[in-house]
């Protein structure tokens, strides 16, 4: 009866666990290093212009935003035709989080320069924390038109793709991603969550062992790959990924939590405890009181069930083997679910910066 109980219960905690770290990896900074748009030996035919604009381009590369964006702005106010200039200052609004002045900034651009790769995916980055995923969607496909290789910005679409639920286009433009950028693991980690929600449950196995291969502390994606094998009957193949997991990651309590479901659902009820109070100890250095309390009730009743178990056999007339239960029909085990993607962040500043260019001389035209 106690242990019926003690199932009840892991069925429902354990789904809340689940679920709610499932969630897509933010892009990361993306810099390209080799602008078409940026490498060209002439930036302005004012010398004043190009002295300013110089000194812009120095004082970013000492992640000095003021002082950078003055010197920017004082080439404009030289040369207002500056494309370059002006996606330079549009970079430094956003990372300023100053987001209506940074898309009026990259328009600039692109109205100046209608072939601007970089604008084109930089405002698609800005309209994205904005909150307007279609016009997001525009300027990364059109970035896509003027540079197909251009990984981050089929990323980038492929998560605003998924967020407003159009998941056989986002596992299309992950695919495309990875395929022009094999050494991003958020890349595999997000597509198998994808592959996951379309019921494709094999492939997302293969692209989960992927992404831990190529990010060994994800521990989200070791938790779903888990999950997922034991969701497939394949409990021995789950029990080493946890156990890979709890390698690379040893403070992580969900993990642990997991593992000692699947180890109570084959009877271990010993290492389940012992699996459950890692869980609680880390629950409880984390400030996650309400979580380690659970476990902790979990692990006391257990600890229960033995007992009487124990005393009943040795009370008993025919004494018989001192077991707890195995679960049965009436002692329902927790399972696993199939846990799915629950949120998708908004990208972080990944804003895409251009070479400098590194001229000396300054043509003062004819």
């Amino acid at each position: 009866m106690i242990l019926n109980k003690i199932s009840q219960m892991l069925c429902l905690s354990i789904i809340a666990i689940a679920t709610s770290s499932s969630v897509l990896a933010a892009p990361k900074y993306v810099e390209f290093t080799e602008s078409k748009q940026t490498i060209r030996g002439v930036v302005s035919q004012d010398l004043e212009a190009a002295s300013a604009f110089q000194r812009g381009v120095t004082l970013y590369g000492r992640e000095d935003l003021e002082g950078s964006a003055l010197a920017f702005r004082t080439a404009l106010q030289r040369d207002p035709n500056l494309d370059i200039a002006h996606n330079y200052l549009g970079n430094i609004l956003l990372a300023q989080n100053r987001l209506e002045e940074a898309t009026q900034e990259y328009g600039q651009v692109i109205q100046l320069n209608p072939n601007f790769t970089e604008a084109y995916y930089n405002l698609g980055v800005v309209l994205q924390k904005q909150n307007q995923p279609q016009a997001a969607v525009t300027a990364y496909r059109q970035a896509l038109v003027l540079e197909p290789t251009l990984s981050a910005a089929h990323y980038n679409l492929a998560l605003v793709l998924y967020e407003q639920g159009q998941i056989p286009d986002a596992i299309a433009s992950y695919r495309q991603a990875i395929h022009f950028d094999n050494h991003n693991p958020d890349a595999y980690f997000n597509l198998a969550i994808a592959l996951q929600k379309q019921g494709q449950a094999e492939e997302a196995i293969t692209i989960y062992r992927q992404a831990v291969e190529q990010d060994p502390e994800n521990a989200q994606a070791y938790n779903h790959l888990g999950n997922l094998l034991l969701a497939q009957g394949q409990d021995s193949q789950a029990l080493k990924v946890y156990r890979e997991a709890i390698r690379h990651q040893p403070n992580n309590p969900t993990v642990y939590y997991n593992l000692g479901v699947i180890l109570y659902n084959h009877g271990d009820y010993k290492n389940a405890s012992s699996a459950w109070d890692h869980a609680r100890r880390q629950y409880t250095a984390q400030g996650n009181t309400q979580q380690a309390q659970e476990i902790g009730y979990l692990i006391e009743q257990i600890a229960r069930a033995k007992n009487s178990t124990t005393q009943a056999t040795q009370t008993a007339t025919t004494p018989t083997p001192a077991t707890i239960p195995v679960p049965g029909e009436n002692n329902q085990p927790p399972t696993m679910p199939n846990s799915e993607p629950t949120a998708i962040p908004i990208p972080t500043d990944n804003i895409v910066t251009p070479q400098p260019v590194n001229n000396t001389q300054v043509n003062l035209g004819q």
